[in-house]
């Protein structure tokens, strides 16, 4: 079986602008199943126009994006949420979000709702937090009940906007390993990297946005001297997943 076929987001020849201007263009990928891709290059390179397109909120002027996997699986993580925290929401109502999509927001909950929403509180160390409102929250407090709304949602398609910004270390670990349990639960995961550390903890595959093109490259095939957020050219080696 290709690539191809086993792909469950692919970009094909993408021509992407905000205000009339080109932003990207040639832009080529396949996101397979279980794989992490980090969407790296310097503010203004395009990631976030990218993303845009990928959740069909930005019509391409060319090329298109294919994406089989049903919307109310997609789940989109920007890096500042529209939250008004002053809003009395607890951290297990913001959880308990996440079934919204495939089940309904005036439906209810039913007890086997209840019952996920602890296991996933669980899992992000956050079930002591569990009725604290958002407002009370630090900020990675805060990134775990979100992530814990993508779990909650069952996503199948994760965007994620440098979502270990701002946040403490121990928040960090447990993202990278809940982000790679999903991902080794057959998640296809895109998560928008600043730091060579977390890149090469969490990535798979890299796709790396340059001077309006894109260039896909193995993590292990950037050099230790080059952060992902620099415009410069990245030293290649290994496995070249191709270019664009």
């Amino acid at each position: 079986m290709s690539q191809r076929s086993l792909s469950r987001l692919q970009l094909h020849n993408l021509h992407l602008a905000q205000a009339r201007r080109t932003v990207l263009e040639h832009i080529e990928g396949n996101f397979k199943p279980g794989a992490i891709t980090a969407l790296i290059g310097a503010n203004g390179a395009g990631k976030s126009t990218l993303i845009q397109a990928i959740m069909g909120e930005l019509r391409p002027i060319s090329g298109e994006v294919v994406c089989t996997v049903a919307k109310e699986r997609r789940a989109w993580l920007p890096q500042q949420l529209a939250l008004d925290l002053t809003f009395p929401m607890s951290v297990e109502e913001l959880v308990m979000t996440g079934s919204w999509p495939s089940h309904g927001a005036l439906t209810g909950y039913c007890a086997g709702h209840y019952r996920k929403g602890r296991e996933i509180m669980a899992r992000l160390g956050i079930s002591h937090l569990a009725h604290r409102p958002l407002g009370e929250l630090s900020g990675g407090q805060r990134q775990r009940a979100l992530i814990g709304r993508t779990l909650m949602q069952e996503a199948e398609l994760l965007l994620l906007d440098e979502p270990f910004s701002n946040v403490d270390s121990e928040t960090v670990d447990i993202l990278i390993r809940i982000l790679r349990q999903m991902a080794d639960d057959g998640a296809t995961i895109i998560v928008v990297l600043h730091d060579m550390d977390h890149l090469r903890r969490l990535a798979d595959e890299v796709l790396m946005l340059n001077g309006g093109h894109g260039r896909w490259v193995a993590p292990n095939a950037l050099t230790h001297q080059h952060a992902p957020a620099q415009v410069v050219p990245f030293t290649m080696g290994g496995r070249h997943a191709g270019s664009a």
